[in-house]
């Protein structure tokens, strides 16, 4: 909603939000049918990592242009306007949110398709100093050092790939092993949340993008009336097969 206020300030002018905005941009959309013509479908939402957030693992910017001109085509507008036999409202668009770590700013888990940039950690054959910066730096506690073996160890199932490890390591002993996407799908906020699911594993650039199409292609042969894409998902087996 903060976005939409802006925008409508934008449109009248003005630099600067007052509360006789917000109340004129309620009453607006309070009214029958005022919302349906500042609706345009769809929403992708990414994080301020390109700003130069100092926690972006692996940007999101390509990708979400990508998968914009991808929704574009499939015209999601005149889908929804075909489906709904109500007034269309901004909670029946189709939502992606692109984080560029695993901090989410944009709220990935809870929108359609979720995506957070992230970067898998390996150990390597430099010599380890036992320095423990990669110790300290883990928010996840997923690094113990082995003294014995002179080596860091990670624990993947607590790891969340947020690459700190690899940004403090002053040997080069953890790097990078693999860099990717985490995607989630069927994500809602309202009266009944659930958090989106995940499919398992590192996606590439082109994946994503064909996770996307899939997502859509099963949207619009399965959603009627204007259910959401949550409400029709039961599990990430229903786009990957």
């Amino acid at each position: 909603m903060k976005k939409k206020v802006e925008d409508f300030v934008e449109q009248k002018g003005k630099t600067s939000v007052e509360l006789s905005d917000v109340n004129e941009l309620k009453k607006k959309f309070l009214s029958k049918g005022g919302m349906e013509k500042d609706i345009k479908g769809y929403e992708v939402t990414t994080c301020f990592g390109g700003a130069g957030c100092p926690n972006t693992t692996n940007s999101c910017t390509r990708l979400g242009k990508n998968i914009e001109k991808i929704i574009e085509k499939e015209n999601i507008l005149s889908f929804l306007k075909e489906n709904v036999k109500r007034d269309l409202k901004f909670h029946h668009e189709f939502r992606v949110a692109l984080s560029d770590c695993p901090n989410a700013c944009s709220r990935p888990q809870i929108v359609d398709i979720g995506i957070i940039g992230s970067v898998l950690p390996g150990i390597f054959d430099e010599d380890c100093t036992l320095c423990n910066a990669c110790v300290d730096v883990c928010d996840e506690n997923a690094i113990t050092l082995d003294e014995d073996n002179v080596k860091p160890l990670i624990n993947y199932h607590q790891c969340l790939m947020c690459a700190k490890c690899i940004k403090v390591c002053p040997t080069g002993t953890s790097g990078e092993k693999e860099k990717g996407f985490r995607v989630m799908l069927g994500g809602r906020l309202g009266r009944h949340p659930r958090l989106a699911m995940e499919i398992a594993g590192l996606h590439t650039h082109d994946q994503v993008l064909s996770i996307v199409q899939k997502s859509l292609k099963f949207y619009k042969e399965n959603s009627k009336n204007g259910h959401r894409f949550s409400h029709i998902l039961s599990s990430v087996d229903q786009i990957l097969t």
